[in-house]
Order: C-alpha cells, then sequence, then structure tokens
C-alpha cells in the first residue's frame, strides 16, 4: 500500500488544481486569475523534489477534466485557454488587417508570460 501514496498524492494535486481552475473560470473569473490560483495549489501540493512546470500543470488539469468530465461540468470549453487558445485571440485573429504591430507584440508577450516562473 505505501507504494501507491505519491500517485495518490499526485492526483490530488491534479484534482485540487483543476476544481479550483473549473470553479473559477465557471464563476466568471479570467484565465490569468483562475490559472494563478490552481497553479499554486499544484506546486504547493505536488510533493515532488523539482517544481511542477507551469506546461506540465496544465497537462495535469486536462488529464483530470478529461479523466472525469462529470466531476467538472462545462471545464472542456476552458481548457483551451490552458494551451493559449482564448476568444480574445480568436477575435483579434479574424480581424486581420485592423490590428497592429503594437497590439500583435501585446498578445504575444501574454504568450510569453503565460509560463513564466
Amino acid at each position: 500500500m505505501g507504494g501507491t501514496q505519491p500517485v495518490q498524492a499526485g492526483q490530488q494535486s491534479e484534482d485540487k488544481g483543476a476544481k479550483i481552475y473549473c470553479f473559477m473560470r465557471s464563476s466568471g473569473n479570467d484565465h490569468s486569475v483562475s490559472w494563478n490560483a490552481a497553479y499554486a495549489v499544484i506546486k504547493r501540493q505536488g510533493g515532488q523534489l523539482f517544481k511542477t512546470s507551469p506546461e506540465h500543470a496544465s497537462v495535469m488539469i486536462t488529464e483530470a477534466v478529461v479523466q472525469d468530465p462529470g466531476n467538472f461540468p462545462d471545464c472542456g470549453r476552458f481548457l483551451g485557454d490552458l494551451f493559449g487558445g482564448s476568444p480574445n485571440k480568436a477575435s483579434i485573429t479574424s480581424l486581420g488587417t485592423s490590428t497592429t504591430d503594437t497590439t500583435n507584440s501585446e498578445s504575444n508577450s501574454v504568450d510569453d508570460e503565460r509560463y513564466s516562473y
């Protein structure tokens, strides 16, 4: 039984991170605030020697939601934001020629900051 404890601990932080992210997004919070809260819990409760990377934390949240979608109702629509997709970017991209270089560089800096730690 002792050999399964680290897996269970990792699973708990994964589920907690997903619950926090999905609850906050469903409550109307934006990606950034929800992500920061979920990632803080995953890092703190991971119980690993090395800090969980932001990319891995995103995968952990996604896996938790996909493995048990009934536990995370309506959260699937937010998962794309964990990997760079967002409705705001889609609308900026669809504007095409009306965007400026400043707007594009600002959106690129947001992408670069998404996983900074």
